[in-house]
């Protein structure tokens, strides 16, 4: 083989991972990047270098799981620079507002520990199957289905200790799939 046709086997390969720099960006909005365009070029810049390591069948695991190390990363820097008086004014401890969630549902979600959130948004605005979740976490999908589990129903409780005891089906995630 020549380099030419190295190169445009390893183009066309990454072709389908390069499709979801759409969805890593959402991802990282949602997750609070301050900049989730970026986080998402990084993402397919990591994703070309490391192109061997990105599972072929399904690469959105993958994406996320690098796109919440970005992420962190981002966020513990802005932290330390905070800590030190040389960070930016507003610079966003939480996941920001976002308008088109249920106002019950946001703070309800807000109140789980990151954990639990985690397990929930990838099921839910991720798209991911629990096990393509536990593939993006690197936990085993039997572990990741009891998280899950336990997660939907601490949501749960939240939604009825702020509904006080009233189910409202209209602000709950697809809880009940999977």
């Amino acid at each position: 083989m020549t380099a030419t046709s190295d190169r445009r086997a390893a183009e066309e390969r990454f072709q389908p991972v390069f499709a979801h720099l759409g969805a890593v960006a959402a991802y990282a909005r949602r997750r609070g990047s301050r900049d989730a365009d970026a986080v998402a070029a990084e993402v397919m810049t990591i994703a070309w270098r490391r192109l061997s390591d990105v599972p072929r069948d399904d690469p959105r695991p993958w994406l996320y799981a690098t796109a919440r190390n970005l992420v962190r990363a981002d966020a513990r820097r802005s932290a330390r620079a905070a800590a030190h008086g040389t960070g930016e004014p507003g610079d966003p401890a939480t996941p920001p507002e976002i308008p088109e969630l249920d106002p019950a549902l946001a703070d309800a979600l807000r109140s789980l520990s990151r954990v639990d959130r985690e397990a929930l948004l990838l099921v839910a605005w991720e798209d991911l199957t629990p096990t393509q979740a536990a593939r993006s976490l690197g936990i085993n999908p039997t572990a990741f289905r009891v998280r899950l589990l336990r997660a939907r129903r601490r949501l749960r409780a939240r939604l009825d200790e702020a509904s006080n005891g009233s189910h409202d089906e209209t602000t709950h995630l697809d809880l009940e799939t999977t």
